[in-house]
């Protein structure tokens, strides 16, 4: 047994994320399994697939028991698709993306300032009529740019310019926003806990705020930024004059400009408390009890860089299991930490499929076999 590992292995736990454009997190858990049982067949191994609020949140509650539903509901352009969410008992996990997400666009098209988040209001209205009360609302992987007035509108919100007219769906269109009513919002929101579980905690507007940070990958050219960025101020001013101050100061908390500011509408809207996704999803998913068996937990996702130390997936499994006293290992796509910052976070070690193809096509299009191998070579550090 390599010095890496401190005492005896008898039990794993695998709680990675997925390797984005490669491997889910479901299949990131099997192949890890099946590397570290080419060395140590005799080990136990218990596979909890985990994200952070963005795509595959859905996955990994399934995956963890949870039952998965589907809706029709209206895309980001307002076409239907069918969107997944989770359920178990009176619990349900909606990802934003499964209705809202780039996913849902045409490949090369972008939808920056039209692209609205009607259909997760209808996915979070589904999860109401299933007998969910208390919802976990992962954002992530948005087409968006709305500040969720779409999913207030979806939900029974009248949003109306200065003739009485629904605004347009999409961000630029908030530009036109005059008076709102959200008194007809469904009245089983006031006995729903909603948790907003997000990875990024920047505000709804400003140089950090949702237009300006992740407008571009959305297509938005510097015009559509100022655009979007001014129209959700309006927005905000809007509700501020609606549902008082704290509407109008909730703009600056953090998570408001998650997803295209979709965390505003839902900390305001449907009064969601925030919370780092990792965090959220670990509770839901049971981690405290896998953890407490475990004698090591392997995490990874599919870049290990300056990102992650930021309330990524494989920071919030290293500090949950660091609190009990349990070693992590890591692996991942990509590697861009030195060993100094991952010690600094719980990560012992980390084993990186580009240390063996560095090519970056031939290593996401070999993820699987490169994945093996790598857990292969864990178990020798760890496990052997």
């Amino acid at each position: 047994m390599s010095d890496a590992a401190q005492r005896p292995v008898g039990h794993v736990l695998v709680a990675a994320d997925k390797f984005k454009g490669s491997l889910t997190a479901v299949e990131v858990a099997a192949h890890v399994t099946a590397g570290l049982r080419e060395v140590a067949p005799q080990v136990a191994v218990t596979s909890l697939p985990v994200a952070d609020g963005g795509d595959g949140t859905v996955d990994a509650a399934v995956a963890a028991g949870f039952e998965r539903r589907t809706a029709r509901v209206a895309g980001p352009l307002g076409a239907p698709v069918d969107a997944a969410y989770a359920l178990r008992g009176g619990t349900a996990v909606v990802e934003m993306a499964e209705a809202s997400g780039l996913r849902h666009l045409p490949p090369g098209v972008f939808a920056a300032l039209t692209a609205t988040t009607y259909g997760t209001g209808e996915l979070l209205r589904a999860a109401l009529d299933a007998g969910a009360r208390t919802i976990v609302l992962g954002v992530g992987g948005s087409a968006t740019t709305d500040g969720g007035a779409g999913m207030l509108a979806a939900l029974g919100a009248r949003l109306l310019d200065a003739e009485g007219v629904p605004v347009a769906p999409g961000g630029a269109a908030l530009a036109s926003l005059a008076t709102a009513d959200l008194s007809g919002l469904d009245p089983r929101l006031a006995d729903t806990e909603i948790v907003l579980a997000s990875d990024v905690d920047n505000p709804l507007r400003g140089p950090k705020g949702a237009a300006a940070v992740y407008g571009p990958q959305k297509g938005a050219c510097e015009q559509d930024v100022a655009l979007l960025d001014g129209a959700l101020g309006q927005y905000a001013a809007v509700l501020g004059a609606t549902l008082g101050g704290a509407a109008l100061a909730a703009a600056d908390a953090p998570g408001a400009g998650a997803a295209g500011g979709i965390g505003y509408g839902a900390l305001v809207g449907l009064r969601a408390s925030f919370r780092p996704g990792i965090e959220v999803l670990l509770d839901v998913l049971g981690f405290a009890d896998a953890v407490s068996r475990a004698d090591l937990v392997i995490t990874g996702e599919g870049s290990l860089d300056a990102q992650t130390l930021h309330g990524k997936a494989p920071v919030g499994v290293a500090a949950a299991a660091r609190s009990r006293g349990v070693p992590v290992a890591a692996v991942c796509g990509r590697l861009a930490l030195s060993p100094e910052e991952l010690a600094s976070v719980g990560i012992t070690r980390a084993y990186a499929l580009a240390e063996l193809e560095p090519d970056v096509q031939r290593c996401m299009a070999d993820a699987a076999r490169l994945l093996r191998l790598a857990a292969a070579s864990l178990a020798r550090d760890f496990l052997g």
